[in-house]
């Protein structure tokens, strides 16, 4: 190739690359990144009857769209929305916003386990469900009758993508998915013209964490007044939540009273309390009054001491003296979930400690799986998927996420200040914006419902964390119940929160 051909033929390409062709051939391009269709929704009618109310109501299934600055879509939020159908004159009819945990849970748990207008049967005594078919059964005792119910899935989890030129990584953080969720409540009470109805949060696990955040949100920013907030199994503070931290002395204190009612369902504390509750209280206080201290003692506590201290803390957990010694009176959770039944051969479930299991390595310090979740896992994600496509006419190609996207643990940011910026990691804690959301709000109350033999979030942490903070007493209500993280697998322990939730949330709308 000679000289003047190759530059002729370079000039050509520079001329091309100039031209309004390709100008507008590359405009093409961003637009068709930027090009996002219509929602897709799938609206069905039903008629039920709730805690003996006849209900008309409709069920949608289906995307709301979140914008951004610029007001192009950047996340589509899947909800499973259920709204009354027709309302009285006046009638200012409330709604609740329901989403799990994880992060990265999607919400078929409370929607299949007991606040759907459907729920999955699974057995009331921690047995294993088996394989399918399952029950799928109407739920006359969920709260259809007292508010409409927004079951949400953020992003990375359901239906929920990321839109356009966003990505779902943008999502997937602590202030990230909190303020999404905000905005999504913001979108949906806009679009649905509900800004005058009563507005509650429903949150569990992660749910909470959360849920505290979003509030502050609300309240704060967003000018968006809260009636009440639903917590189920709360997650605030974690460092009352991570027992498989050794030094972490508050975990080694919150967990000792859900590890005595664990030690008390499996028969293992002697002599057996005849009452459950009196022997709790027993041990919150044994937790409080004496462990603690010891602990803080260190190698200073003398030896009479740390050998009362460590057949209390033996009685209290139903494990042997010896463990408790060589533990360093530190039992912590996730080995107490092994320990506690490793004669029989047994790991007991860390979600909800009614559940056991027959693990391959039995000399293993910790459980290999959770009990509990390799139990009813399959149950309700093939009970809400059978239930989207036979009741909610949902058919659709995307995937439905349960779990989450497989990127998204890895990337979940947990860091609450922009990069740059000095930065001391801590525990997550969103107590802070929960205490500001109530003193922002003084009319607000928060319900808060603990199972006993929840092994990830225990009921003495609910009440440790929420005691401080600068949180008014007045403002919280406690509610425990016979079950683990998931309560609502127990038949009565599901019926009590139905009631306990609809009982809330009548008090916070009452004139």
């Amino acid at each position: 190739m000679n000289n003047k051909f190759c530059f002729a033929f370079a000039t050509l390409l520079l001329w091309l690359a100039s031209s309004p062709l390709l100008a507008a051939e590359k405009d093409a391009d961003e637009d068709s990144v930027k090009a996002v269709p219509e929602p897709t929704r799938f609206v069905t009618e039903h008629r039920a009857r709730f805690n003996g109310e006849t209900i008309e109501f409709t069920a949608t299934a289906g995307e709301t769209y979140v914008r951004d600055k610029d007001g192009e879509p950047k996340a589509s939020i899947f909800t499973f929305a259920y709204t009354k159908s027709k309302l009285a004159d006046g009638e200012a009819r409330p709604v609740t916003f329901v989403w799990n945990g994880g992060p990265g849970s999607a919400s078929l748990w409370l929607h299949m386990g007991t606040f759907g207008p459907k729920r999955v049967s699974v057995p009331s005594d921690a047995g294993y469900p088996g394989a399918p078919p399952y029950p799928i059964l109407d739920a006359p005792e969920t709260i259809l009758d007292v508010t409409d119910l927004v079951f949400v899935d953020p992003v990375g989890t359901g239906y929920s993508r990321a839109l356009g030129k966003h990505e779902s990584k943008e999502f997937w953080g602590l202030n990230e998915d909190a303020r999404s969720m905000a905005e999504f409540i913001q979108t949906w009470v806009t679009e649905n013209g509900r800004w005058n109805s009563p507005r509650f949060l429903l949150g569990e696990s992660y749910g909470t964490t959360r849920g505290a955040a979003v509030a502050k949100i609300l309240e704060d920013d967003l000018m968006m007044s809260l009636n009440g907030i639903i917590f189920i199994s709360q997650a605030l503070d974690y460092q009352g939540s991570t027992p498989y931290i050794r030094d972490n002395i508050i975990a080694h204190i919150t967990y000792v009273p859900t590890m005595s009612a664990t030690a008390w369902y499996h028969g293992k504390i002697q002599p057996m309390p005849e009452d459950l509750e009196t022997f709790l209280e027993q041990s919150r206080a044994f937790a409080t009054d004496e462990l603690m201290p010891a602990l803080f003692k260190g190698n200073s506590l003398d030896e009479a001491e740390r050998a009362r201290i460590r057949d209390r803390l033996a009685y209290f957990t139903g494990l042997s003296p010896e463990y408790v010694e060589r533990a360093n009176l530190r039992v912590q959770g996730t080995r107490f979930a092994k320990e506690l039944l490793r004669e029989d051969g047994l790991a007991i479930g860390r979600l909800d400690a009614r559940y056991v299991s027959d693990e391959i390595d039995d000399l293993d310090a910790d459980p290999e799986g959770d009990a509990a979740s390799l139990a009813v896992s399959s149950a309700f994600k093939a009970a809400l998927m059978d239930f989207m496509r036979n009741d909610l006419n949902v058919d659709w190609d995307r995937i439905y996420l349960a779990p989450a996207d497989e990127d998204l643990s890895g990337q979940w940011r947990y860091r609450t200040v922009p990069d740059g910026k000095s930065y001391e990691p801590m525990f997550v804690n969103t107590a802070r914006d929960l205490a500001t959301a109530l003193r922002i709000n003084p009319t607000l109350k928060v319900l808060m419902a603990s199972g006993y033999y929840d092994l990830v979030t225990p009921f003495f942490d609910a009440e440790y964390t929420l005691n401080r903070h600068d949180i008014r007493r007045e403002q919280i209500e406690y509610t425990y119940y016979g079950g683990g993280h998931m309560m609502y697998v127990n038949e009565p322990s599901r019926a009590q929160l139905l009631n306990d939730t609809r009982a809330f949330i009548q008090q916070q709308t009452a004139k």
